[in-house]
């Protein structure tokens, strides 16, 4: 089944990424499966992508900016000094979504960070560290959920994090470029290769 689409620019994208949206292709073109290993950006989207629990990834990202401005731009040691008020604030914030128990998870993940880099090193560091196999890596798009998902999604639990469930985290992995998902034929699947070969895995 062909999974990609051809844009009004002429490039073939993976097909998600056309639905109308002034946020989505670019995101899908210059971010989606691009290697970070920046603490922050990973944090942020851990935590966004525990906020789509239910939503669409359209939803979150049109209200992203405002999540940044809401959650101290996903500084994870600001975010690990909020509290009652804070979460109160939230909750009347209605740029983001408002669901107590996401707001709550991200407050208790921000100090359960805290803590990641103390053993760690670097959230980076843990992150990469479940960069799965070639072996293991499934046909692009044809799966929610992977051994890798489920194993690093079992760990974060058991180091006390929240909605963080293996569909979560394959969602989290795509999009920070543990494994490169794109659509064969789209048009960014070959620079996403290309920069994972260059990417220095953090240690």
């Amino acid at each position: 089944m062909d999974k990609t689409v051809m844009s009004q620019d002429g490039h073939r994208r993976c097909a998600w990424s056309a639905v109308a949206s002034d946020e989505l292709e670019p995101y899908h073109d210059r971010e989606w499966g691009f290697p970070v290993d920046d603490d922050q950006r990973l944090f942020e989207k851990i935590s966004l992508e525990g906020f789509q629990a239910g939503l669409s990834w359209r939803t979150i990202l049109a209200k992203r900016e405002r999540f940044r401005v809401a959650f101290a731009g996903f500084d994870f040691y600001r975010v690990a000094a909020f509290d009652e008020r804070d979460v109160a604030r939230l909750l009347e914030d209605a740029g983001i979504v408002r669901h107590r128990g996401k707001i709550e998870a991200v407050i208790n993940n921000a100090r359960r960070a805290v803590e990641m880099v103390e053993r760690e090193g670097s959230l980076a560091a843990y992150f990469w560290g479940f960069e799965p196999p070639g072996g293991e890596v499934a046909v692009p798009q044809s799966v929610s959920t992977s051994p890798t998902s489920i194993a690093l999604s079992k760990d974060l639990k058991k180091r006390g994090w929240k909605f963080v469930g293996p569909t979560t985290v394959f969602a989290f992995m795509q999009a920070m470029g543990l494994i490169n998902d794109h659509a064969e034929g789209c048009f960014v699947r070959p620079r996403v290769d290309e920069a994972r070969r260059v990417f220095s895995r953090p240690r």
